[in-house]
Protein backbone atom coordinates (compact mmCIF):
# COMPACT_ATOMS: atom_id res chain seq x y z
CA UNK A 1 0.00 0.00 0.00
CA UNK A 2 1.24 3.48 -0.84
CA UNK A 3 0.63 6.29 1.64
CA UNK A 4 0.03 9.93 0.72
CA UNK A 5 1.37 12.28 3.37
CA UNK A 6 0.24 15.90 3.38
CA UNK A 7 2.37 17.92 5.79
CA UNK A 8 1.93 21.68 5.86
CA UNK A 9 2.01 22.78 2.19
CA UNK A 10 3.95 19.69 1.03
CA UNK A 11 2.98 16.22 -0.12
CA UNK A 12 4.95 12.98 -0.17
CA UNK A 13 4.39 9.39 -1.23
CA UNK A 14 5.64 6.66 1.08
CA UNK A 15 5.85 2.86 1.22
CA UNK A 16 5.58 0.57 4.23
CA UNK A 17 8.56 -1.47 5.42
CA UNK A 18 8.04 -5.23 5.24
CA UNK A 19 10.46 -5.69 8.16
CA UNK A 20 7.95 -4.02 10.54
CA UNK A 21 4.70 -5.92 9.88
CA UNK A 22 3.09 -5.43 13.30
CA UNK A 23 3.80 -1.69 13.30
CA UNK A 24 2.42 -1.42 9.76
CA UNK A 25 -0.76 -3.26 10.76
CA UNK A 26 -1.34 -0.97 13.74
CA UNK A 27 -0.67 2.17 11.71
CA UNK A 28 -2.97 1.05 8.88
CA UNK A 29 -5.78 0.65 11.42
CA UNK A 30 -5.44 4.37 12.22
CA UNK A 31 -5.77 5.64 8.62
CA UNK A 32 -6.64 8.30 7.73
CA UNK A 33 -4.43 9.69 10.49
CA UNK A 34 -4.46 13.43 11.28
CA UNK A 35 -2.16 15.08 13.79
CA UNK A 36 0.36 17.91 14.00
CA UNK A 37 4.11 17.76 13.44
CA UNK A 38 6.34 19.68 15.81
CA UNK A 39 10.13 19.93 15.78
CA UNK A 40 12.09 17.45 17.88
CA UNK A 41 13.87 18.71 20.97
CA UNK A 42 16.91 16.41 21.25
CA UNK A 43 17.19 14.29 18.11
CA UNK A 44 18.42 16.68 15.40
CA UNK A 45 16.73 17.17 12.03
CA UNK A 46 13.41 15.53 12.72
CA UNK A 47 9.76 16.23 13.40
CA UNK A 48 7.54 14.32 15.75
CA UNK A 49 3.99 13.56 16.68
CA UNK A 50 3.80 13.15 20.47
CA UNK A 51 1.38 10.39 21.47
CA UNK A 52 1.78 10.50 25.25
CA UNK A 53 0.98 7.26 27.03
CA UNK A 54 -0.65 5.57 24.01
CA UNK A 55 0.14 1.86 24.17
CA UNK A 56 -0.11 0.08 20.84
CA UNK A 57 1.26 -3.15 22.33
CA UNK A 58 4.04 -3.22 19.75
CA UNK A 59 7.33 -5.13 19.98
CA UNK A 60 10.62 -3.80 18.68
CA UNK A 61 10.90 -4.52 14.96
CA UNK A 62 13.16 -3.00 12.32
CA UNK A 63 14.25 -0.52 14.99
CA UNK A 64 17.00 2.06 14.68
CA UNK A 65 18.45 4.97 16.63
CA UNK A 66 19.99 6.64 13.57
CA UNK A 67 17.33 6.92 10.84
CA UNK A 68 17.92 8.68 7.56
CA UNK A 69 16.02 11.48 5.86
CA UNK A 70 12.64 10.28 4.67
CA UNK A 71 12.34 7.49 7.22
CA UNK A 72 9.35 7.49 9.55
CA UNK A 73 9.51 5.64 12.85
CA UNK A 74 7.11 4.73 15.62
CA UNK A 75 8.51 4.65 19.13
CA UNK A 76 6.19 2.32 21.07
CA UNK A 77 6.90 3.91 24.43
CA UNK A 78 8.71 2.76 27.51
CA UNK A 79 11.56 5.04 28.53
CA UNK A 80 9.97 8.07 26.88
CA UNK A 81 6.48 8.81 25.58
CA UNK A 82 5.03 7.08 22.52
CA UNK A 83 5.68 9.06 19.33
CA UNK A 84 6.02 9.10 15.57
CA UNK A 85 9.35 10.43 14.31
CA UNK A 86 9.47 12.01 10.82
CA UNK A 87 13.10 12.49 9.72
CA UNK A 88 14.13 15.25 7.31
CA UNK A 89 17.90 15.13 7.83
CA UNK A 90 20.47 13.80 10.28
CA UNK A 91 18.87 12.25 13.35
CA UNK A 92 20.27 10.58 16.45
CA UNK A 93 16.99 9.57 18.09
CA UNK A 94 16.96 10.52 21.78
CA UNK A 95 14.95 11.89 24.67
CA UNK A 96 15.93 13.64 27.88
CA UNK A 97 16.58 10.13 29.21
CA UNK A 98 19.19 9.42 26.49
CA UNK A 99 19.44 7.45 23.25
CA UNK A 100 16.34 5.64 21.95
CA UNK A 101 15.47 3.30 19.10
CA UNK A 102 12.16 3.13 17.26
CA UNK A 103 10.44 0.98 14.65
CA UNK A 104 11.16 2.11 11.09
CA UNK A 105 7.86 1.29 9.38
CA UNK A 106 7.42 3.83 6.55
CA UNK A 107 9.78 5.43 4.01
CA UNK A 108 9.15 8.41 1.76
CA UNK A 109 9.69 7.39 -1.86
CA UNK A 110 8.61 10.55 -3.70
CA UNK A 111 8.87 14.20 -2.72
CA UNK A 112 12.14 13.91 -0.77
CA UNK A 113 13.28 17.21 -2.26
CA UNK A 114 10.76 18.95 0.03
CA UNK A 115 11.81 17.29 3.29
CA UNK A 116 14.28 20.01 4.33
CA UNK A 117 11.81 22.78 3.46
CA UNK A 118 9.16 21.09 5.63
CA UNK A 119 11.61 20.65 8.50
CA UNK A 120 12.71 24.27 8.38
CA UNK A 121 9.10 25.45 8.14
CA UNK A 122 8.23 23.59 11.33
CA UNK A 123 11.44 24.74 13.04
CA UNK A 124 10.92 28.44 12.30
CA UNK A 125 7.13 28.80 11.96
CA UNK A 126 5.80 26.12 14.32
CA UNK A 127 3.53 23.09 14.23
CA UNK A 128 2.09 21.96 10.90
CA UNK A 129 -0.89 19.72 10.23
CA UNK A 130 -0.08 16.27 8.87
CA UNK A 131 -2.38 13.75 7.24
CA UNK A 132 -1.41 10.15 6.44
CA UNK A 133 -3.88 8.45 4.11
CA UNK A 134 -4.05 5.59 1.65
CA UNK A 135 -2.88 6.77 -1.76
CA UNK A 136 -5.45 5.54 -4.27
CA UNK A 137 -4.51 5.46 -7.94
CA UNK A 138 -6.39 8.74 -8.45
CA UNK A 139 -4.52 10.44 -5.58
CA UNK A 140 -1.17 9.21 -6.90
CA UNK A 141 -2.02 10.44 -10.40
CA UNK A 142 -3.08 13.86 -9.03
CA UNK A 143 0.07 14.09 -6.87
CA UNK A 144 2.33 13.35 -9.86
CA UNK A 145 0.47 15.75 -12.16
CA UNK A 146 0.80 18.54 -9.60
CA UNK A 147 4.54 17.84 -9.21
CA UNK A 148 5.04 17.81 -12.99
CA UNK A 149 3.58 21.33 -13.24
CA UNK A 150 6.08 22.74 -10.71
Amino acid sequence: MTILITAGPYQFLAEFEAAAPKTVTVFCSLLPYRKQLIHVRWSGEGLWVPLGETDFGLPWENHTAHPGAGQILLYPGGISETEILFCYGGVAFASKMGSLAANHFLTITEGQENLRALGELVLWKGAQDVLFEEATEDKIRQYRMTRAKL
